[in-house]
Order: C-alpha cells, then sequence, then structure tokens
C-alpha cells in the first residue's frame, strides 16, 4: 500500500477482496455468535448434537470475526489459508446436510475470495512467510519514534 490512500487501495482489487471477506466472515460470525437455530442441522450432519452445535457456535463466530478484522487490516497468509479452507468447508456442509448442490456453488465466493487474495500475496514455501503479512498490505502502522538529534 505503501504511498498509496486507503480510499485509493479499497479500489483495488486486493482492496475489494479485504473487504468482501470482511463482510463475509463478520456477517457469518455475527450470526454464529448468536447460535442461528438454522445452523444447528450443519452440525448434526457430521454427527454433533444440537447441544453441541449451541455451544460451539459462539465460538466459531468469535473466529469467524477475528479472520474479518486479520484480513481487512493485516492479511496474514496463514489466516488467508484458514479463511479458504473453512470457507470451503461450510460450503460444502450444505449438500452434506442434504441441501441442493446448488447451495454449495452460491457459497463459493466465501472460499473462492481468501484463496484469491492469497493467491494474489503469492505462494511461499518459507514457513516465515505464513505468519507475517507483506509490508505493504498493512493499513494500521505502528508509529516510530523520531530519534532526537544530538549536537556535539
Amino acid at each position: 500500500m505503501c504511498m498509496m490512500k486507503l480510499k485509493e487501495y479499497f479500489t483495488t482489487g486486493e482492496g475489494l477482496l479485504r473487504i468482501g471477506i470482511f463482510g463475509s466472515f463478520l456477517g457469518h460470525g455475527i450470526f454464529a455468535l448468536g447460535a442461528k437455530a438454522s445452523w444447528i442441522p450443519y452440525f448434526q450432519a457430521v454427527g454433533l448434537s444440537e447441544s453441541n452445535a449451541i455451544s460451539l457456535m459462539p465460538l466459531i463466530g468469535a473466529m469467524d470475526i477475528i479472520v474479518a478484522f486479520l484480513a481487512l487490516f493485516y492479511p496474514i497468509r496463514i489466516v488467508l489459508a484458514w479463511a479458504g479452507i473453512w470457507g470451503l468447508w461450510t460450503a460444502l456442509l450444505r449438500p452434506i446436510a442434504g441441501q441442493p448442490i446448488w447451495d454449495f456453488v452460491e457459497r463459493w465466493a466465501n472460499w473462492a475470495a481468501p484463496v484469491a487474495l492469497l493467491a494474489l500475496q503469492g505462494w511461499t514455501r518459507r514457513l516465515a512467510d505464513w505468519i507475517r503479512v507483506r509490508d505493504n498490505d498493512v493499513i494500521i502502522t505502528p508509529v516510530k519514534k523520531a530519534k532526537k538529534k544530538t549536537n556535539k
């Protein structure tokens, strides 16, 4: 993002993907915090009980909200990979739970946007690159203290 203004950045492909991921994961996170009743069958489809679903949803919701904010402000590759995998899994749960395949297709953006942003950032084999963000991707940067000049 270097010298680009924040407003200009969010009109780029990367910026728009970050906004899309943020919205998807924030919205789903808020629903999960409230233990959305219509999602219980997805848990039951993989052998979890209704009480397990109700207990797990707030945790899942909190994780989704964290992913949303990280994707928007500090897109670490490992978080984007998780978002892609989680988005794919939750989309696949629809047909697993007996819904039409189109309910899966309709949710492709939930996993494809994080994978697309990850691809734009570049695939890497170095572990260190998966757990840090590229320098030009940070929106909120720490303020560096100016060094005091000393007269000699």
